[in-house]
């Protein structure tokens, strides 16, 4: 007698490997059975004839984590099939901080988490944070240890070197971490607190994980240079003795593809290497991101006392016109305020002429009124400059989703699977349907240690998408974001059914099927 019973699907279990027609048989949190079922009996019987069994997604980097605090079923991931998100990316999070910085972290992630001051709860280290997602949310998480939080804590938001002392404190948080069975260390190397920090000294942090077989997942230092950024992450691998994975790894024009390809095979050769991306060219990050680094000395809540200097305009005109990518190419997708939300989807170049400034006195009115919180989204391409990268056996896929309602936020958020096992597996014939699978289930879950997820056998845990292999993609545009994916149907967490017939568990006082899940390395 089972729970739920999946009958006559197509089972792709996570491995790459051919589909088998199969049942699948789930009792408590377990998968107890496949193969054929059809004398079986259970509670609840799914006839999945013509549809894909496939193990739960998981996305490898999101900015999730301050919206699951407030959304128990979190439709734009789980109407995806993601099952577990691994949260805490780019080095920059709500956790660990302390009762002097909490709301400087706040206040800085306003325009990509989406978290604000009252929803504040006293925690402090990524311990307490991650408890108050444990069974509360449809979706498992799992943690990085971000970079930049311990770097603040132990010596504030400066650029200086940290000395012995503050050096120790940062291992030492680092280190308790891992202990809480985090995966690794994330850093985002164009973001604060940790911009300033140099190879040397993140060898010295990497050092830490090294021995628990940690991930170094990096947001690299695009603005060096896209092979210099790259090869930085490496030498940091390789000294410290930590794995390397690179988050959304892309190239911007057809040369740049050829040797980022070629630099994938040479790091792999190096270090321990694999990278994640979503399968679109278009970027997204915040518009305080634009701003020169000398803004953030003093921290989040000094830098608008700043930004109204004749100097730092200056130089934040230099910045903009050295940024390699024109304002024309930047399209406002969300600002914190009511007031500017009628400039949403209009291009930073649109806004500045109406404005009637200078693109820096414009963009710093904007930045000014809305708090520094302004996303924007970044034409930096044609999608066909991805397609060779998502075909590199080293890829994972990584949403890097980033939310706001009333918005027009890159549709990476929606319809990040959709694409990649629609449009990429038919149309584009990219891959196999088999291998699209492969590269968000058992790939991502061996290298995320997240042991008995990300495959379809007996004593895994239940962690299931039922979907249409024939239907299944995505709707979500630039201009029309919040679009589900067509064709996904049963998403299951834990043995609990999240995703039925394309719409949402609503759950109410109840425990939440999503865990915490402790880092445990293949």
């Amino acid at each position: 007698m089972f729970d739920l019973l999946f009958r006559g699907g197509m089972v792709l279990d996570g491995s790459g490997g051919p589909s088998l027609r199969a049942d699948v048989g789930v009792l408590g949190d377990q998968i107890t059975a496949v193969g054929d079922l059809s004398h079986a009996s259970a509670t609840r019987v799914v006839d999945v004839s013509g549809r894909v069994i496939a193990p739960g997604f998981i996305d490898v980097h999101n900015h999730s984590e301050g919206w699951l605090l407030s959304h128990k079923n979190f439709w734009p991931k789980t109407s995806q099939g993601f099952t577990t998100e691994v949260l805490m990316a780019d080095g920059i999070s709500y956790a660990p901080v302390d009762r002097h910085n909490w709301r400087e972290w706040i206040y800085y992630l306003r325009s990509l988490n989406g978290l604000r001051y009252e929803q504040y709860q006293g925690w402090q280290s990524i311990a307490d944070y991650l408890s108050l997602l444990d069974r509360r949310t449809a979706q498992n998480v799992i943690a990085h240890v971000p970079y930049a939080n311990c770097r603040v804590l132990a010596q504030g938001w400066g650029r200086h070197a940290p000395d012995d002392f503050q050096m120790r404190q940062i291992r030492n948080e680092i280190r308790l971490g891992m202990e809480q069975g985090c995966v690794g260390l994330s850093t985002g190397m164009d973001y604060v607190g940790e911009c300033f920090a140099s190879t040397d000294e993140l060898v010295e942090a990497c050092k830490v994980i090294a021995p628990y077989q940690g991930l170094y997942v990096t947001h690299v230092r695009y603005k060096m240079g896209l092979l210099p950024a790259f090869r930085e992450a490496v030498e940091i691998g390789r000294r410290s003795g930590a794995r390397v994975h690179i988050s959304h790894l892309k190239a911007t024009s057809t040369q740049d593809v050829d040797e980022v390809l070629a630099f994938c095979d040479w790091a792999s050769r190096e270090v321990d290497f694999s990278f994640d991306v979503y399968p679109y060219q278009r970027g997204s990050t915040m518009l305080n991101y634009l701003l020169p680094y000398e803004v953030w000395d003093d921290g989040p809540l000094a830098v608008l006392s700043k930004l109204g200097k004749s100097e730092v305009l200056e130089r934040f005109r230099i910045a903009l016109a050295q940024s390699g990518t024109p304002i024309e190419r930047y399209t406002i997708a969300w600002t914190n305020t009511w007031d500017n939300s009628t400039h949403h989807g209009k291009l930073l170049s649109e806004y500045v002429e109406e404005m009637g400034r200078s693109p820096e006195e414009a963009l710093y009115h904007l930045l000014l009124e809305e708090n520094l919180a302004t996303l924007l989204v970044i034409d930096s391409g044609d999608d066909q400059l991805i397609e060779p990268i998502l075909q590199h056996p080293k890829f994972m896929l990584g949403s890097d989703g980033i939310y706001f309602p009333d918005s027009v936020v890159h549709p990476r958020v929606y319809g990040s699977t959709g694409r990649l096992l629609g449009p990429c597996v038919r149309e584009k014939r990219l891959f196999t349907l088999a291998d699209a699978v492969y590269k968000m289930t058992l790939a991502p879950a061996r290298r995320f240690g997240l042991a008995g997820r990300g495959q379809i056998a007996e004593g895994c845990f239940a962690d299931l998408v039922i979907f249409d292999p024939d239907s299944v993609g995505d709707l979500a545009t630039y201009d029309q974001p919040h679009q589900v994916c067509t064709g996904i149907e049963q998403v299951v967490v834990n043995g609990v059914v999240i995703v039925d017939n394309s719409q949402p568990v609503h759950f109410l006082g109840e425990e939440l099927p999503g865990r915490v899940l402790k880092y445990q390395p293949v």
